[in-house]
């Protein structure tokens, strides 16, 4: 009996000291097969502008008549108007559901766990309609992302939103309505999934979360939603000189149309108000941009972003927004470069405002603030100064491209190259793989994990101290050890680097990380290590030495 209380006590010391080394929303603490996910999980319907033919306001009118109606009665809308092959309706109607990521119960008990919504990207059409394998809540980068997230002990939630514009309409103004129309309705939509989660959150909780703290976090289109729904609350924002048709001097966005900012009424829209509070506590955005920074006021929600300086589509710091699906112009917005700058200065982010210097992702970000770098037009737009006051924003910095449209957009995306999606040709010998590689070159799964990782990394301490999970001062406590704790020479080095770390301290592992936050080497270690770096280019290396006490990193110079 004895023996048996011993090996318990061990194991459960063993245990403890693995938890300990994984920090809850930090790291991962589940592995893989932990996660369950409840797919299509019904939260909306509304009016599916890609399927409806709207051009006959009399069958529009009695279509909506029928729709409603069976609303206000308590009855089921007729299968007619979900059938986008009846031809009886000119009317059609959408679903929208999520899919849900969460540690099993029999792992994690906790029912307060915060939420992080993920938006898809997609050019508000489907694939392969949008010329891209991707634009699904079921992409490759979000199933990962997700699972990652749920893995750290969040639930994330992985989101549809009504899709629907005509790339090929006549004239600029009238591709620049639709676009901007499908942005505020997406906006709508996710404000009845974030209202269906706060209303089960605050009932049967099906899904143990806590509702007062929601992430919401957008990939390429998907952050123009997230960064509109964070800051667009009054109706003189949708009248700036830049949102009117010149036609008609109004807004593009008519609200007796498509409804109010609450997602309320409007003709061709069938949702209420929403039943509860739809405020996030923070908006994370890969890729996208801000509408306009005068949307951005006090008191709005904390910011990250990620952004490749070099993306051609969506400007790093101010330009017109080009759709890749046309190559496009649709309307000027501001990038991270400038939204951050001014949500830092209005005093959004304070929460994140002094996040630890020794944290490896924190020292490959803050290394870019302040420089200038080549761009990707001709002079004088051949350069791009990334602001010095951008905390909380992580510049992605991809090789300058041969032509402005093959420059990287979203690194983090990756697809099969053999699936249906990718094989659609285009036109003749042109397929969406094809056509989509050309701004993401080496488009791969590890490469999309790299920076994914990367995002983790940066994006986990920021929610889990918005969340009041931890302290920054804590954070700083567990990510830094003595600078003495450690030794890396030579430094510069050319090919063979030694790395000794005090033996009061167990080394876990060692990386190498670049510039852009990719992890190059990743190795088990021990106090005493040495890595030959011959195969990696002349320039700067961060080194990240994780140990059972904390973490060091330092940058390393390469000949």
């Amino acid at each position: 009996m004895k023996k048996q209380y011993l090996i318990f006590t061990l194991l459960l010391s063993f245990l403890s000291s693995s938890l300990l080394a994984q920090k809850r929303y930090l790291d991962p603490v589940y592995s893989n097969t932990d996660i369950e996910v409840t797919s299509n999980v019904k939260y909306a319907t509304n009016i599916d502008f890609l399927t409806s033919t709207l051009d006959n306001p009399m069958q529009i009118g009695a279509d909506i008549t029928e729709i409603k109606t069976a609303i206000f009665t308590g009855q089921a809308i007729p299968g007619k108007f979900f059938d986008p092959t009846d031809g009886s309706t000119d009317v059609k109607v959408t679903d929208l559901k999520m899919d849900i990521y969460r540690a099993k119960s029999s792992v994690d008990s906790k029912t307060d766990r915060p939420v992080i919504v993920y938006l898809h990207t997609g050019n508000f059409l489907p694939p392969p309609i949008n010329g891209s394998p991707t634009g699904l809540k079921t992409d490759s980068s979000a199933i990962v992302l997700c699972t990652e997230w749920a893995k750290r002990g969040y639930v994330a939630v992985s989101v549809d939103y009504r899709l629907g514009w005509n790339p090929l309409a006549g004239t600029e103004e009238e591709r620049k309505g639709q676009l901007l129309n499908a942005v505020y309705r997406a906006i709508h939509d996710v404000k009845q999934c974030i209202a269906n989660l706060r209303t089960d959150a605050a009932g049967s909780n099906s899904y143990g979360i806590d509702g007062s703290k929601i992430t919401l976090y957008g990939e390429g289109t998907g952050s123009y939603i997230a960064l509109g729904y964070a800051t667009l609350d009054k109706y003189t924002e949708m009248e700036l000189p830049k949102f009117l048709n010149p036609l008609s001097n109004k807004s593009y966005i008519d609200t007796t149309t498509v409804g109010r900012i609450d997602g309320s009424g409007g003709l061709l829209n069938l949702y209420g108000a929403p039943s509860t509070d739809v405020a996030v506590q923070s908006v994370v955005n890969a890729g996208g941009a801000l509408a306009d920074t005068s949307w951005l006021e006090a008191g709005d929600a904390p910011m990250v972003t990620f952004h490749a300086v070099r993306d051609p589509f969506a400007p790093f710091n101010e330009g017109i927004v080009v759709v890749p699906t046309t190559n496009g112009n649709v309307v000027e917005v501001q990038g991270a470069n400038l939204f951050i700058q001014k949500a830092n200065s209005i005093g959004n982010n304070d929460v994140i405002k002094n996040m630890p210097a020794g944290n490896a992702y924190n020292i490959v970000a803050r290394s870019h603030y302040g420089k200038t770098v080549d761009y990707i037009y001709p002079s004088p737009g051949d350069k791009m100064t990334i602001n010095s006051d951008v905390e909380n924003l992580f510049p992605i910095l991809r090789p300058v491209a041969s032509s402005v449209f093959t420059n990287q957009a979203g690194p983090w995306q990756w697809w099969d190259p053999q699936s249906p999606l990718a094989t659609h040709e285009l036109a003749p010998g042109i397929t969406t793989h094809m056509n989509s590689l050309q701004s993401n070159p080496g488009m791969s799964p590890e490469q999309g994990r790299t920076f994914i990782d990367t995002i983790m990394g940066y994006m986990c301490p920021r929610i889990a101290v918005i969340n009041g999970a931890y302290t920054v001062d804590q954070l700083s406590t567990d990510d830094k050890l003595p600078l003495n704790a450690a030794s890396i020479y030579p430094n510069p080095v050319k090919d063979e680097v030694t790395i000794t770390v005090n033996n009061l301290y167990r080394v876990e592992s060692i990386s190498v990380m670049d510039l852009t936050g990719r992890i190059l080497k990743n190795i088990s270690a021990s106090n005493s290590t040495q890595i030959n770096l011959s195969d990696l280019k002349s320039g700067y290396y961060i080194i990240n030495i994780k140990t059972s006490e904390g973490v060091l990193s330092s940058k390393l110079m390469k000949h």
